[in-house]
């Protein structure tokens, strides 16, 4: 996510995007290659460029709120994710419809077809309008820890990093947990399916949401019905226990991480957008990516109990320093009001 900042600062979106794509295309080609001819380290070598491509993607939403309104821009971060949609129901099935027809090379074709997709991909990012960055706002702006340090920021950020880790946390863990309580591959699938569901589905109107209540609420909404799905996981070892935790998960994580990201563009300047973006999503993506590593040892040494118990004090937290800069910010706001009504009383 950083050299992504870095090259969107400096080049612009469009070379960023293309650049990223470009990555989508070698995973495919290389991962099929690797397949084919039994290369494991060319295989982790695809992988690691799917991770550059992932990184790429998840700042499209950022770039889709870049041209809009302040107004408008939660809600072209809502409408981005709502691709994940189409991504939910399109990826698997693609899997599905390709994985075999190379036999004995099981997936080798499916990556061809993933390097077909980045391919389309880089087509239309290549064609859209992101216009390179001024030479002023090269140099422009806040310094960085200046930006960073700000509380609304700090909230903003604290709370992205709850919401995509505790999910990821959760959602890595349960189809393993589900193994382990006896039920079966289908019953994993099926709660996955309307996982990614829940997780998108209501990005057609979250950003309506936070324009009308605002960002703050939408997240702290979103981080209780985080900790309301760890609830259900903590009732009960069934299917429906499992797949409403899941679905609970999933409109959790959409409230809270879109809500979040929505705070963060007001915490910067338009020439520091790249670098705080990036910076944000740098500490998204790194706890997220430790949450996967953990979420196995810790299903594995403590249980399905342990998973949902770890989330509840994260979210006392996020939704303690939400709450804090908040009342913070609405304090300021009235004193700024009464200093302008009574100049000489105050």
């Amino acid at each position: 996510t950083l050299p992504t900042g870095a090259i969107s600062r400096r080049f612009g979106r469009r070379w960023a995007f293309v650049i990223g794509t470009g990555c989508g295309v070698l995973t495919g080609v290389l991962g099929s290659f690797a397949i084919l001819h039994g290369s494991f380290v060319l295989f982790c070598i695809a992988t690691f460029l799917g991770g550059l491509y992932g990184s790429v993607a998840q700042s499209y939403r950022f770039a889709a709120a870049d041209g809009a309104s302040a107004a408008y821009r939660p809600k072209a971060v809502s409408w981005v994710m709502a691709g994940g949609v189409f991504a939910g129901v399109l990826g698997p099935q693609l899997v599905q419809w390709t994985m075999d027809v190379w036999q004995p090379y099981l997936f080798a074709f499916s990556f061809l077809v993933q390097a077909a997709v980045a391919l389309v991909a880089m087509g239309i990012v290549a064609g859209v309008d992101m216009p390179k960055p001024a030479p002023a706002d090269l140099h422009g702006g806040r310094p960085l820890l200046t930006i960073v340090t700000q509380p609304r920021f700090i909230a903003a950020a604290l709370c992205g990093i709850i919401s995509y880790p505790m999910m990821n946390l959760v959602m890595t863990s349960a189809p393993l947990a589900m193994k382990m309580c006896g039920l079966s591959v289908s019953d994993s699938n099926f709660g996955i399916q309307w996982h990614i569901v829940a997780m998108y589905g209501p990005s057609f109107f979250t950003g309506a949401l936070i324009a009308r209540f605002g960002a703050p609420k939408i997240v702290a909404a979103g981080l209780l019905l985080e900790a309301g799905a760890a609830g259900i996981g903590l009732s009960g070892l069934t299917a429906m226990h499992f797949w409403a935790t899941l679905v609970v998960l999933g409109v959790g994580w959409n409230f809270s991480f879109i809500g979040a990201s929505a705070l963060v563009l007001e915490t910067h300047r338009p020439q520091e957008r790249n670098k705080v973006q990036a910076f944000n999503d740098f500490l998204v993506f790194g706890m997220m990516a430790i949450g996967s590593f953990s979420s196995g040892q810790l299903l594995a040494n403590y249980g399905w109990s342990a998973v949902n118990l770890v989330v509840f004090p994260p979210v006392v937290l996020g939704l303690a320093v939400l709450s804090l800069v908040s009342w913070a910010r609405r304090r300021k706001a009235r004193l700024e009001a009464a200093m302008g009504e009574f100049p000489d009383a105050i």
